[in-house]
This record gives C-alpha cells, structure tokens and sequence, in this order.
C-alpha cells in the first residue's frame, strides 16, 4: 500500500506539470492527490465497495484542496484538478470498450454502470464539500 501512495505522489506531481500547475503547488497538489490515493486504497483493503471507497477518496481530495487552497491563498481547482485523478474511473472506461470489443455486452453493462456511479459520487462529493464551505464562509460573514 505505501508503494502505491508513493507511486500516486508521483503521477500527480507529473500531471500536474503537465497542467502547467506554479512549482511551488506542485508538492501540496501531489500530497492532494496522495492522500486521495491512500483513502481508495484503505478502503479497498478494508473490503468496502469500489463507489464507496471512490466516494471516500473524492471527499478527502476535496476537503484537502479547499484547506489547501485556504492556506496557500490559491484556487481550490489548483489542488482539485490534479489531486482527484486517482479516483477518475479510467479503468472503468477501459473494461467497457474491452468488452464491447471481446463480444461480452453483458460484462461491459456492468462496468458502465459502475463507472458512472463513480463520476457520479465524485461529482456529490465536490459538491457537498463545497457546500459545507460555502456554508461556513458564508456564517463567518453574516456574524461580523
């Protein structure tokens, strides 16, 4: 498992030179996406659903660009971007076509489905994350 965070760190701070990320965010982004990473994975060893542990792992990479980007004084997308690869279900994609390709609709149906479960609780999780800041910048606001 700590092979695969370190293998995650890695491919995020690639990608996100690749998105043209300012040096100086590129650890915290890598870190973004590390932890993302590591929750998919706990979750996976621990036996939960791969849209549950998908869903985990969007929550904890949002959670973690919006306190990023709070402490950086940057946009949340900077950290976001690049970080919620990890949990992007490009597998998914992959066992779709392959097996439209290999003559197993049935197969590919199941993995369709799967991986739009996926972007959809990645989507919530944006969201609800976003919400819940929204909500306490916008409380901060109203008491002064």
């Amino acid at each position: 498992m700590i092979i695969g965070v370190i293998g995650t760190f890695i491919a995020i701070m690639a990608f996100a030179v690749l998105l043209e990320t300012p040096r100086k965010y590129l650890i915290p982004a890598a870190i973004v996406g590390a932890l993302g990473g590591f929750v998919y994975l706990l979750g996976i060893r621990l036996e939960l659903d791969v849209v549950l542990s998908s869903f985990l792992s969007a929550l904890s990479v949002s959670f973690l660009s919006h306190i990023f980007a709070r402490i950086y004084k940057a946009p949340v997308t900077l950290f976001l971007v690049a970080g919620i690869l990890p949990t992007v279900p490009g597998g998914g994609m992959y066992e779709i076509v392959s097996h439209i390709i290999g003559g197993f609709p049935s197969a590919s149906i199941y993995y369709l489905i799967q991986t739009l479960e996926i972007a959809g609780v990645i989507a919530l999780a944006i969201f609800v994350v976003d919400s819940v800041f929204r909500v306490k910048k916008n409380r901060g606001k109203n008491s002064v």
